[in-house]
């Protein structure tokens, strides 16, 4: 497990309350991430319409182009884009093409309405560029907020309530990642025990839930439970009260506590205990007074299972088909670098623990698995079963470029064409790092492995196993179309960068 309050890279992160003082800059996000947002969607749209309009001598370019600007500002405001609650928290491509989509269908019914007489083929080309100029603003915002969480600005002032051992869970979650706004100040533990979170302790509840006995006119809104944490918000500047809920918190106890949280007019927030659970898997349905959690089970069967197929073997051969001048050229480099084959094929994993032979170029001297006992050692990758160093003697010179760039992976597109591999999945493993699998890491076994994935996109070598695993088991249970394209987006930039590759 990585140390509290760093970074997968080993680095030292923002202020957490296991390892600095409360930040006190700015929280909010920046006043012009709604502007900027809507000024990008309006003229992204507006510009190349009138041009394209003007340009072929189609009628009414202005009000065409305004009409435009207006229904794609309209659509994603439709959608809360521009509350600043949701502006910055992603990178926004699957979501400006999905309003995309929406904005073509209410142009489209608008044109028969009116009669509307202009070119389909100019139109659509003019309405081309909207979704990507919006995705790079949403991607330039994400990456700004994400630079500026890490400086300790546009947080959310986190008081975490509840027993011990939850406690330190929750704490320990927040403070392992940067990619949200919640840094954890304060706690107020349940009952007796120790924090070993290192988070300050600003308050204590009692085991036994407290008994209110005084006169109606007296009582207190917030009774004891909530004086004591309402006045540990107060002192440290609180914004939400995040409560890890267990057995001598649950039931009034809870209920009573968030209605002091609510009269006093701070958030309240409940952890269920699941993690890495996408939100779109999550649906909350009140049944006799009761707010139930109903988990959708994970995408196996049905139809974006089928089009993932279809879509892995048709890309695989296009891909096979348009790089087979830099295939060849890569295997002829091999050759002249060192002696041996230019491919290289390994036993590997895949999906429900059946075996299957990978293909890679090769980037290591032929007897690499004679010398790797003699390197263990050395292994640069604790914690886990995974051997990787970041000097590794058996790589060769052309094999070190390879590894750079990811092109050694490249043959892997036979194996993503014979059905054995995905395009997207977890990677592939060994053998023998099956065999010091737990229960939990078997479960990635439960998908295809995938020539790319949230491991490549996400750090690749930088990344502990812990790490590793946890993108593992969440790219398994919260699979998706949409999310696979992402990953794939982001593929590119991951390559390019080179970061984790070794």
């Amino acid at each position: 497990m990585r140390p509290l309050g760093t970074s997968r890279s080993g680095a030292v992160r923002r202020p957490s309350a296991a390892s600095a003082p409360p930040p006190t800059r700015r929280r909010d996000k920046p006043a012009w991430y709604a502007p900027t947002a809507l000024a990008t969607d309006a003229l992204g749209v507006f510009v190349p319409v009138l041009a394209a309009f003007t340009a072929t001598g189609e009628p009414r370019p202005l009000a065409a182009a305004a009409t435009a600007a207006t229904a794609w500002a309209g659509v994603r405001a439709a959608h809360h884009r521009y509350a600043l609650r949701t502006l910055g928290e992603t990178r926004g491509l699957l979501s400006s093409l999905h309003d995309w989509l929406i904005l073509l269908g209410l142009l489209a019914a608008l044109r028969v309405l009116t009669g509307e007489s202009s070119s389909l083929l100019t139109a659509v080309g003019a309405l081309a560029p909207a979704p990507f100029l919006t995705a790079l603003a949403a991607a330039l915002t994400h990456r700004h907020l994400t630079r500026s969480r890490r400086r300790a600005q546009a947080l959310c002032r986190v008081l975490v309530v509840g027993e011990p051992g939850p406690v330190d869970a929750v704490t320990a979650q927040l403070a392992a990642r940067t990619d949200h706004a919640y840094v954890v100040i304060g706690t107020v533990p349940v009952g007796g025990g120790h924090l070993t979170c290192g988070a300050p302790e600003t308050g204590r509840l009692t085991a036994d839930e407290p008994t209110l006995t005084l006169a109606l006119s007296e009582v207190l809104p917030e009774g004891p439970d909530g004086s004591t944490v309402l006045d540990a918000a107060r002192r440290l500047e609180a914004d939400l009260i995040l409560v890890a809920p267990g057995s001598l918190l649950t039931g009034d106890r809870l209920r009573r506590l968030s209605w002091a949280v609510h009269d006093a007019g701070l958030g309240f927030v409940i952890a269920s205990g699941l993690s890495e659970v996408a939100p779109g898997r999550v649906r909350v349905q009140a049944t006799a007074g009761l707010s139930l959690l109903h988990v959708v089970p994970p995408l196996r069967r049905g139809p974006q299972p089928f089009l993932k197929a279809a879509l892995d073997r048709t890309g695989a051969a296009l891909g096979l088909l348009l790089l087979a001048p830099l295939l060849a050229a890569v295997a002829l480099a091999v050759r002249l670098d060192s002696s041996g084959p230019a491919l290289y094929r390994q036993t590997r994993v895949g999906l429900r623990g059946e075996p299957f032979t990978m293909w890679k170029f090769r980037t290591m001297v032929t007897d690499a698995e004679r010398l790797r006992p003699a390197l263990e050692t050395a292994n640069d990758h604790c914690g886990g079963p995974l051997f990787k160093m970041r000097r590794d003697p058996r790589v060769t010179r052309v094999g070190r470029w390879l590894r750079r760039s990811s092109l050694d992976e490249l043959p892997q597109l036979l194996n993503v064409l014979s059905g054995r591999m995905s395009l997207v999945g977890p990677r592939p493993p060994l053998p023998d790092e099956v065999e010091r699998y737990g229960s939990a890491a078997l479960r990635r076994l439960s998908v295809k492995p995938g020539l790319t994935g949230p491991w490549q996109v996400g750090g690749r070598s930088e990344l502990s196993w812990d790490e590793s695993l946890a993108l593992d088991l969440s790219y398994a249970d919260n699979w998706s179309l949409t999310g696979d394209l992402d990953v794939l987006a982001r593929t590119f930039r991951a390559v390019v960068d080179g970061r984790g590759a070794y």
